[in-house]
């Protein structure tokens, strides 16, 4: 396989997994896809649910050996808004929902997960894994609230030749967290397209707790999102004015 270049497979376990276990003889930018996931990984230990050839569930592999470890959600903010530039391209604005699905109105299309490897003070390797519904109209009622691109636009889609397109808004995404200002940018872009930034909201704070985060019972207060700090942690400010930092396990949306 070509530097950079795109694996098809019929059916893996998942495309991160996989990634993971041949990242040390991979070049930079390769990309594994797959028709089907017999175990797809979503964040906070969640399934990916996808129908076989329908959509776009593949993993791209980052060697972005130049990023300081605190720096490291520059790498969600390159995927996340490069699926946003995409959908964009297709006439169908999108919102970042913190940190890395990405909803088109208050239904979500897509999800990443980013699993980071550390060299010292920086990243070594970062695998981009991204679930995207391309055609799929028929979900389990078990997920809430899911749409395709398909659903929104009426038009079927070819994975494979989407795959091609996402993957240049990816590159030229993640060429931006080369540098600081570039990373800076980054920030601002994302900050502008977070989902409900801004809007008063239900939040659910969740304790400490061997349960899964989506199975939690926890403390629901009324809160606006501000944005983010440089760690990548959401900032919410509640009704009397106390903004406080929450990491993806500490806070759940109430959709």
């Amino acid at each position: 396989m070509k530097a950079g270049g795109i694996k098809w497979f019929d059916e893996v376990d998942s495309t991160n997994s996989r990634m993971a276990a041949d990242k040390s003889f991979l070049d930079d930018f390769t990309t594994y896809a797959a028709k089907a996931q017999s175990a797809g990984r979503g964040q906070k230990g969640n399934g990916w649910h996808s129908a076989k050839g329908e959509n776009l569930t593949f993993s791209t592999l980052l060697k972005p050996e130049w990023l300081p470890v605190p720096e490291q959600f520059a790498i969600s903010q390159a995927a996340t808004l490069a699926v946003v530039d995409y959908l964009a391209d297709k006439s169908v604005p999108a919102k970042i929902k913190w940190p890395n699905d990405i909803y088109v109105g208050e239904r979500k299309i897509c999800g990443i997960l980013i699993e980071n490897s550390l060299a010292g003070e920086h990243l070594s390797t970062s695998i981009a894994g991204i679930g995207l519904n391309l055609n799929q109209t028929m979900f389990p009622t078990t997920l809430p609230n899911p749409v395709s691109l398909k659903t929104v636009t009426g038009r079927n889609y070819n994975p494979e030749e989407e795959l091609v397109a996402f993957l240049a808004f990816l590159r030229e995404r993640y060429e931006s967290t080369r540098s600081s200002r570039s990373r800076n940018s980054l920030d601002i872009e994302y900050m502008e397209s977070m989902f409900r930034r801004g809007e008063w909201h239900n939040f659910e704070r969740m304790e400490e707790s061997d349960v899964p985060v989506e199975k939690r019972n926890g403390h629901v207060f009324r809160a606006r999102i501000l944005g983010i700090n440089s760690d990548g942690r959401l900032l919410l400010e509640n009704k009397e004015g106390i903004v406080n930092s929450f990491a993806f396990k500490e806070i759940k949306y109430l959709i």
